[in-house]
């Protein structure tokens, strides 16, 4: 039983990869796992993070622990074990979209926090893939009603079984969570058929205390019991969609942070749905997954003209 010694603000929990992306251009590497991509989003806006993840012996796993390192992330006790890193191939089609290919065996350390963060993050491959994702939920119900607890699911339908099974073990998890956001394709991909009010509703009736649905170029929405509020996009010349999610996670919890324990009011919605925005539109600007400091999340967002489109 390995034991964390220091407890940051924000523990993120999952898979830590590397993201080979294929382009016209050519072959390019970049550190990656959406929670390895949450973690640095977050050390990058300042936030004591640390991430509780699964890095094998290899080159692979030296460069990420750098990369999350460099930024100031905080890799936790356990997350090393024997054998290879795993690996995700992003292949890029002209409007910089990606499909991915894994090679990943995910599996956790049982792992005993001395204290508990402010939030603890979790989501994507690891809370699916088994035997790693037993462990995340036992971490959850560890942590449950003790802190605020936030869950992105990112669905890769490559690495999950039937779609009747992934939305189960999606299920299971958000009575366990307070925050859960999802992207509009994972909406998609879980409920097929169901409206976005349908979606945001369910999630909301197994447990959540707020949904966010990311929609790309429309925006997103965020829900509460009491209130909905829809956020524009900020219109963005696309270098890549890779980490835009992730980054947009990173932002809302950094507001989750800043927001404190009060209320989810329509105005909070709409702070916590900005600043999020505003992170994304800045990674898609620029190739992989590269999220904001926090000097230029804060900054001014320089306008796009209609000939960078």
């Amino acid at each position: 039983m390995h034991t964390i010694q220091q407890t940051p603000d924000v523990v993120v929990v999952g898979e830590a990869l590397m993201d080979i992306v294929v382009s016209p251009q050519g072959s390019v590497e970049h550190p990656g796992g959406s929670p390895a991509n949450v973690a640095y989003g977050l050390a990058r806006l300042g936030v004591p993070t640390g991430l509780l993840t699964s890095l094998g012996e290899d080159h692979y796993a030296a460069a990420i622990e750098q990369h999350l390192h460099g930024a100031g992330v905080m890799l936790l006790p356990g997350s090393k074990r024997p054998g290879k890193t795993a690996t995700a191939t992003a292949t890029l089609a002209p409007d910089g979209s990606a499909l991915y290919d894994f090679d990943i065996a995910w599996d956790l350390p049982r792992a005993a926090p001395t204290g508990l963060p402010k939030i603890l993050h979790t989501g994507s491959i690891a809370a699916f893939l088994e035997p790693g994702a037993t462990k995340v939920k036992e971490l959850l119900l560890h942590a449950h009603k003790r802190c605020v607890i936030t869950f992105d699911p990112n669905i890769r339908p490559a690495l999950l079984g039937s779609q009747a099974e992934a939305r189960i073990s999606f299920e299971d998890l958000i009575p366990f969570t307070d925050v859960v956001k999802l992207s509009d394709e994972d909406a998609l991909w879980l409920y097929p058929g169901l409206s976005l009010e349908d979606v945001l509703r369910r999630i909301l009736e197994c447990g959540a205390g707020l949904v966010v649905v990311t929609r790309g170029s429309e925006g997103s929405v965020l829900s509460t019991r009491g209130a909905t509020v829809v956020i524009p996009s900020v219109r963005s010349a696309v270098a890549d969609t890779i980490g835009a999610g992730d980054s947009y996670m990173s932002a809302l919890i950094y507001g989750l942070l800043q927001h404190g324990g009060a209320g989810l009011t329509p105005k909070a919605l709409e702070s916590l749905g900005h600043t999020a925005t505003k992170a994304a539109a800045i990674t898609v600007r620029r190739q992989g997954a590269n999220p904001p400091t926090l000097a230029e999340l804060q900054a001014g967002l320089p306008e796009i003209q209609p000939s960078a489109q």
